[in-house]
């Protein structure tokens, strides 16, 4: 830091300038970011809608949601933004995740009249919502925090989202709703790795049991797969082989008894050395 002391004469006062350079924030490499996982963020007009993943794609926990309101002054909306963006970060630390996935969005060309018609709601709604803002008040205070950021394309994110994560995860006490898919699809894109789910084996080639796991999981994860039946058990449902002999056919025998009279037994003798 930098200090300047000055002394005004005629209002007999002294001030003192102070000055500064932030350092350069180290840039974490993208394999390391995200080796422990990320948390795929989902930006909407109201709220971010936010999910953590594993390192292999998985959804952990709960989907989690920060609201905001864009109404009111700028100072209102701006520290609005701001404590949002708080509590996202406080929960990846708590996490124990170094990256937050988040979409590249761009809508600058889609709020003139040609892009929409008439459809004033839409483009209000794209006008209000300050993606940029959001965006650089983001990276710098995930600065502060040392957790990176990762922006991945937004095309088809909500719609795959909902598409392949939105029922599977949905329970009778959790209702999951389509920007919680997106923050999967996001996450998941981010990780490198597809959108869309694993499909299941049919019921009798699943090798769990009707409970085949459709997680994407990595080549050497322990207990990637459940435990396979031995390869004598039979699958359920199918019948034990039949022991009936058809017509024309010959077995062959097992007992001494059953041998015919003209075959001859003969045992060599030991050979001793």
């Amino acid at each position: 830091m930098a200090y300047r002391i000055h002394h005004d004469v005629l209002r007999g006062r002294w001030y003192v300038t102070a000055s500064w350079q932030r350092a350069a924030v180290p840039v974490l490499p993208l394999p390391a970011a995200l080796a422990r996982g990320t948390v795929g963020v989902d930006m909407n007009d109201d709220h971010l809608a936010a999910w953590r993943l594993d390192q292999h794609g998985n959804p952990v926990g709960e989907p989690q949601r920060f609201f905001y309101d864009l109404s009111g002054s700028a100072a209102h909306r701006d520290a609005q933004i701001r404590h949002a963006l708080t509590r996202l970060l406080h929960y990846t630390r708590r996490c124990g995740v170094a990256a937050i996935a988040v979409e590249d969005l761009d809508f600058a060309a889609d709020k003139t009249r040609e892009k929409h018609g008439r459809n004033k709601r839409f483009r209000r709604l794209i006008s209000r919502f300050p993606t940029a803002k959001l965006t650089a008040r983001l990276v710098s205070m995930a600065a502060e925090q040392d957790v990176a950021i990762v922006a991945v394309d937004p095309a088809y994110t909500s719609r795959w989202g909902a598409q392949h994560w939105q029922k599977p995860l949905a329970t009778g006490r959790r209702q999951t709703t389509r920007h919680d898919a997106a923050s999967i699809a996001i996450g998941r894109r981010a990780l490198g790795y597809p959108i869309r789910r694993r499909t299941a084996p049919p019921r009798i080639h699943q090798s769990d049991g009707y409970g085949h796991r459709t997680d994407q999981a990595a080549q050497g994860t322990p207990g990637r797969e459940g435990p396979r039946p031995p390869a004598t058990d039979r699958a359920p449902g199918v019948p034990p082989p039949s022991r009936t002999r058809k017509r024309g056919t010959s077995r062959a025998s097992n007992t001494v008894r059953d041998a015919r009279s003209d075959q001859v037994w003969v045992q060599d003798s030991l050979l001793l050395t």
